[in-house]
């Protein structure tokens, strides 16, 4: 029976030779063409050696390998229900898209979610609520060390290199957060002509310093001087890990290094193009917190901060010990969690590999509290951010704004086909190929990129207002509750320890986990001591 469609295709070339030469001439030709290629096909089957499965099974191996292929857009679109799926579920995906494309996104007969299931949240609404209708405060960046302070919304563009997104892709995000006034994070892939189109850039600068390097991939100040005095150019980040793969370096493969991208990245044409897993620009703690200052003063002044998901909780209490001796100050720092994403990684690293957005923001909120320095630096958030309840919450857990990678992309109109790193993205947003981004409409998308950044704005203004108070400063882990399990929640004020201002500086009880961890950091090196 294995054998059977490989006999039956291989009769019916026979047949048709035979057909034509009994002067059956069409027939005889439909029948060839049919079944030569595919007997053909059945013995490369037989003989190859990569597939056993088709070694076996000569032809009808290959609706195996068709299904396999086909799964995920089955799964999607066929068994899936609205709040299942990850790493977003429709629901999450047809909010974006709905205030996308400035559409009525309200939603009748109530809520599809389990409120009485574990992990479910909820924010607890005051009977003094105020109107929710304007727009959230914008947030001022900038310690008394910088010269150039930055207001940001509260909600902006995560890092998205050119490189991993198309130049129009590019282009859409930029013109759109031009429209909308909020800031668009380059990713580590440098300031390409694609992001010179208004939008507040903040410029990130990653372990390969693109843009930013000399011939050695070292950091070259010059050449960084030059682009961080751009106007457009509004914060500069320097990026010590990312959510989808902390701890990795990465390759661009030479194949993938155009002239425009090597021109963008100031590395050399056709080949690869990588980025070290740590920064050789400084070794420790204080030589990092110098390096900030350094940058500062290269970019006239302007807000400098580092980007990074919790590792070592030492590490982290290592930076802010080397900021308190040397009484230099990161303007603001964002957490990026683990859940977080856009890029291609080894399996591992974004399944068991990094913090994830809560804990890493808690830790950082109680560690920056704890030593005296929250007043100074503005804390972000990024990670799964795609909706106004998610931006109000990780408000209340210590957060002063949020940026969302994916949520932008949903609004460009990603369908999670989840082929980023394939080079064929069915929406043209993550690829070069420019047939495949033919179909991505820069005037069009940048339109729906502002829609989703200021309905999700105006969400989050309402969920403010629903609470009673008047900004987002003045949300608390009060404010915000978990089901734990059927029958008991609770506030996350007291799910998780909360850090009192200078505590860990003080003599005092300090919670153990921080003790100790304070105990070890030395702002002389990153290993524990």
């Amino acid at each position: 029976m294995r054998y059977l469609p490989l006999i039956a295709v291989s009769a019916l070339a026979l047949a048709g030779l035979v057909l034509w030469l009994l002067g059956a001439h069409v027939v005889g030709l439909v029948c060839m063409l049919i079944g030569l290629p595919l007997a053909a096909l059945g013995v490369r089957d037989l003989f190859q050696a990569r597939h056993g499965l088709l070694r076996i099974y000569p032809l009808v191996g290959h609706f195996r390998y068709l299904a396999e292929s086909i799964r995920p857009q089955v799964q999607q679109y066929f068994v899936e229900e609205d709040n299942d799926g990850q790493p977003f579920n429709r629901n999450e995906r047809n909010v974006v898209y709905r205030r996308a494309k400035n559409v009525e996104d309200d939603e009748p007969f109530g809520t599809e979610l389990d409120v009485y299931g574990e992990e479910y949240e909820w924010l607890n609404h005051s009977i003094a609520a105020l109107p929710g209708d304007v727009a959230l405060p914008r947030l001022h960046i900038g310690s008394d060390q910088c010269t150039q302070p930055y207001q940001a919304s509260r909600f902006n563009i995560s890092a998205m290199s050119f490189g991993s997104l198309g130049a129009r892709a590019i282009e859409a995000l930029n013109r759109g957060a031009a429209a909308g006034q909020f800031a668009h994070d380059t990713g580590e892939g440098a300031i390409s002509p694609y992001h010179r189109h208004g939008g507040d850039l903040i410029w990130e600068v990653g372990t390969g310093y693109f843009g930013c390097r000399n011939k050695q991939g070292r950091f070259d100040p010059s050449a960084f001087s030059d682009q961080a005095n751009d106007p457009q150019v509004k914060m500069i980040e320097v990026k010590l890990s990312q959510g989808a793969k902390p701890g990795h370096g990465g390759v661009l493969p030479g194949a993938k290094v155009t002239p425009e991208i090597a021109k963008t990245r100031g590395v050399p044409v056709g080949k690869d193009c990588i980025s070290p897993p740590a920064h050789s620009a400084f070794t420790t703690p204080t030589e990092l917190v110098e390096f900030l200052a350094k940058l500062r003063e290269l970019s006239g002044g302007k807000p400098v901060g580092i980007k990074l998901c919790i590792g070592h909780p030492r590490e982290f209490m290592a930076v802010c010990k080397a900021m308190l001796e040397t009484d230099v100050r990161p303007d603001f720092i964002v957490v990026d969690g683990a859940e977080g994403g856009t890029g291609a990684a080894p399996p591992e690293f974004p399944a068991h590999v990094g913090t994830p957005l809560r804990d890493g923001l808690l830790f950082a909120r109680n560690v920056l509290v704890g030593a005296g320095l929250k007043e100074e630096i503005a804390l972000g958030a990024s990670g799964k951010v795609v909706t106004g309840f998610r931006l109000a919450s990780n408000l209340a857990l210590g957060a002063d704004w949020c940026n969302s990678a994916r949520g932008f992309m949903f609004a460009l109109g990603c369908l999670q086909s989840q082929r980023c790193h394939t080079g064929h993205c069915p929406t043209g947003i993550t690829t070069h190929d420019p047939l495949r981004q033919r179909g991505l409409i820069v005037a069009e998308k940048a339109g729906r990129v502002t829609q989703f950044h200021r309905h999700t704005i105006e969400s989050c203004a309402a969920l403010v207002g629903a609470t009673g108070v008047s900004e987002p400063a003045q949300l608390t882990p009060e404010h915000l509750l978990r089901r734990k399990n059927t029958h008991k929640a609770e506030r996350w004020s007291r799910i998780y320890p909360w850090l009192n201002p200078g505590e860990l500086l003080s003599d005092g009880d300090v919670h153990q986990h921080y003790r100790d961890d304070w105990g070890k950091a030395s702002s002389s090196r990153f290993a524990a001591t």
